[in-house]
Parts: structure tokens; sequence; C-alpha cells
């Protein structure tokens, strides 16, 4: 299995980051697109960003925006301003050279007013777009499984039969969902062709505890070996509430113990 493990960044991470991420010996960084790392941000001052991937030798990832933002708005401004705020941070990011962009592919919408198949419709139509966007700029989307959302991690084929979307598979959220690892397990295998990131997300209960891995209590050996089955290539990006490096440092060795 050839992997390559990264660490979403939290807001309120500076530069040290980089220097960070290289010490302890991670491929790439997912950069949180928001704060002090927002696209327009990032886009005043490019070498902040450039600079030290260059130097450290790291590549890039990023976690598109998704406060306040409704793919799956029944209201057209609403959704097409989403749409086109998120388009221009994949074409910002894509001059960095940002290989995938996760995205919350998911409707806000209230739901007297709108249905649930037209709110996933509407979901589908904006990821689209954004996937032609990102093929555009040279980013692979990639949708993340949201806990309790429209559409949920078990409405996902919605997204695979209508659009060219990859997956992000949050373990953490799937737990919230009623999926554990041997669910997780069949995802894989059902889709390996699909699913291109993984957000390892440790939680001992089903909630959004995003603990350091291990820490936890999920199954992330199955769901190794699903992917070893498949011989899957792709990135894992530990995903950790925390702005303590030595966290973030303690989660990979654990990680690497585990991947053999």
């Amino acid at each position: 299995m050839n992997v390559r493990r990264g660490f979403v960044t939290q807001v309120g991470m500076d530069a040290e980051l980089f220097s960070r991420a290289a010490d302890a010996g991670y491929d790439y960084v997912e950069l949180m697109l928001d704060g002090d790392w927002s696209r327009e941000a990032v886009a005043a001052d490019p070498a902040r960003l450039r600079d030290p991937l260059d130097e450290h030798d790291l590549d890039l990832l990023v976690h598109l925006p998704f406060g306040g933002f409704d793919v799956g708005s029944h209201h057209p401004h609403v959704r097409e301003g989403a749409v086109e705020e998120l388009s221009a941070c994949l074409r910002t990011v894509g001059e960095f050279g940002a290989e995938k962009a996760v995205l919350h592919a998911e409707s806000n919408a209230w739901t007297p007013a709108a249905s649930e198949d037209e709110r996933i419709g509407h979901v589908v139509d904006s990821v689209r777009e954004l996937v032609d966007v990102g093929e555009s700029a040279g980013v692979e989307v990639c949708a993340e499984n949201i806990p309790r959302a429209t559409p949920s991690v078990h409405q996902f084929d919605r997204l695979f039969e209508a659009t060219d979307v990859s997956m992000t598979v949050d373990t953490g959220h799937a737990r919230m969902d009623g999926v554990d690892a041997g669910g997780i397990a069949s995802i894989v295998a059902d889709r390996p062709g699909r699913v291109s990131h993984f957000h390892l997300n440790d939680t001992r209960v089903a909630d959004d505890e995003h603990l350091p891995y291990g820490a936890g209590t999920i199954d992330f050996d199955r769901i190794f070996d699903a992917l070893r089955d498949v011989d899957w290539t792709g990135t894992l990006s530990l995903e950790v509430f925390t702005l303590d490096y030595g966290y973030l440092a303690e989660s990979l060795e654990r990680l690497d113990a585990d991947l053999g």
C-alpha cells in the first residue's frame, strides 16, 4: 500500500506549521483555507505559502472553507455565491500545485421548504461544477462525508453516479452516522477508485471528538486491511483538533506503526 501522510491544519496555526510538519516526517500539509490562510491572505502574499513548501519539500492539499457555505441551498444566489467563492479557492491553490481539495458537499437548506431529493439535486449540480473547475486548475475535488448531513455517507452513490467527484472518508464522521470500521472497509471495497483521501479522525463515542490518533476506539487496522486488499494508493490526513504539534508528531508515529 503506497500512501502519503499529512495533517489538517487548524485555524490559529502560523507559518511554523511547515517546519513542524517536516520535522515530524509528514509528506504534506492539508491547509485549512480560512483565517490567516484564507484564499485572500494566500493570494496577497504568495511567498508565505510557496517558500516554506519548497524549503521543507512538502506537498500541498487543502481543505476548502465551509462555514456559511451552502452548495445545496434552494436559493439560487446563495448556491451560486458559494460555488463562485469555492471556485476562486480552487483556482488560487492550483497555482501553488495543490493536489486535492476537500469539500463539504452538503445542503443546509430549510427542510420544510425543500425536499431531500431537491437538496441532494442542488448539491450534485454544485459538485459537478466544482469538479470541472478543479480539473481545469489541476486540483482533485474530494467530497467529505459530513455527519447527519444531506447527502449523508449512505447517500454518496448519488454523487458518484452523477459526478466525477472523489471521496474523502472521515472516519469519525462515519461513526456518527452509524458506519463502523467494517462499514468503511466496505466503502473501500465497493468504490476503491473513488475513495482518494481519508481524514483519520479518532473518537471514543459517536461524536465529533477529533482526538489524537490512537486515543479513541476506531479500529483503523480493519480499515487499513481493506486498503491493502485493493492495493490502494492515496492520502491519509490526521485530523486532530489541537494547536499542540507534539500530539501531531505522536499521532504520526502511531499511524506509521499501524501501517507497518
